[in-house]
């Protein structure tokens, strides 16, 4: 396995675990980490990885850009916004868009702060698990920025107009009762708790029809710039897509016999 500067990458039982690891500074992401993070996704699909959990050390998941820390900035000698586009045009989108694009589940384990572009991220598990102590923050209103890492696409269509209004324009925390509330996060827990919950789902989700599930994520994130007709078109050929694998024989023949189906992820 690589050696990772910003990270940890653990990969068992099929399922990969990166963890932000900046502890000393909330886990800030230089773009250093972001290229990290689209490497070791790229490195755990490599050795049949069925799930990805995303987490990060200590009392944080992750405090938001920092462009100045952690190695290459991804601006050169540029300054202000010119050196923001860079790092995002270079590094930050890059992995967003990777994420976006895994074709396994994503898991998402948010304590303490998730802000910034940390906020994107840790909104971009399709089951996003969030410690009692986990806040989400849009804080760029109050340096005179705007939303980046696609925050002002996916909360529109996460939350509604009105509450990504709030969440840009006023730059309030939103806390893990009032995201639970909102539809941003799966689940609440115990800090105490948190991986042994992304654990266990990550587990139950390694186990199922991985051809399936990422079809799932493909489909579901195109369909949301789709018309009704062409979501449907989408849908006819994932379905048979996934009606060719190995899993759907599988599943079909268990169902027949009345067991439990034993998915290989083909």
């Amino acid at each position: 396995m690589a050696d990772y500067e910003t990270i940890k990458l653990a990969v068992a039982d099929n399922i990969a675990t990166i963890t932000l690891n900046r502890p000393e500074r909330l886990n800030a992401m230089p773009p250093a980490m972001a290229d990290e993070i689209s490497a070791a996704l790229d490195e755990a699909l490599g050795q049949d990885v069925r799930c990805v959990i995303m987490t990060g050390e200590g009392r944080a998941f992750c405090s938001g850009a920092d462009l100045a820390g952690g190695g290459r900035d991804g601006g050169g000698d540029i300054s202000g916004g010119d050196r923001a586009k860079a790092s995002l045009d270079g590094h930050y989108n890059p992995m967003m868009k990777k994420l976006a694009e895994l074709p396994v589940p994503l898991i998402t384990a948010v304590k303490g702060p998730a802000a910034g572009v940390g906020c994107s991220a840790g909104l971009a598990g399709d089951f996003v698990i969030c410690g009692e102590s986990g806040y989400f923050l849009q804080a760029f209103v109050n340096i005179g920025l705007v939303p980046d890492g696609g925050a002002s696409w996916m909360l529109p269509r996460l939350i509604g107009k009105s509450r990504a209004f709030e969440m840009m324009m006023l730059g309030e925390k939103i806390k893990s009762d009032k995201a639970l509330e909102w539809g941003m996060v799966h689940k609440v827990v115990a800090d105490d708790d948190l991986m042994a919950e992304a654990q266990a789902l990550a587990e139950r989700l390694a186990k199922g029809p991985t051809k399936a599930l990422g079809l799932m994520r493909r489909t579901a994130m195109e369909n949301l710039e789709r018309s009704y007709g062409d979501a449907l078109d989408a849908e006819a050929n994932a379905q048979r897509e996934a009606g060719n694998s190995q899993d759907a024989i599988i599943g079909a023949v268990s169902f027949l016999k009345k067991e439990k189906p034993q998915f290989t992820g083909q």
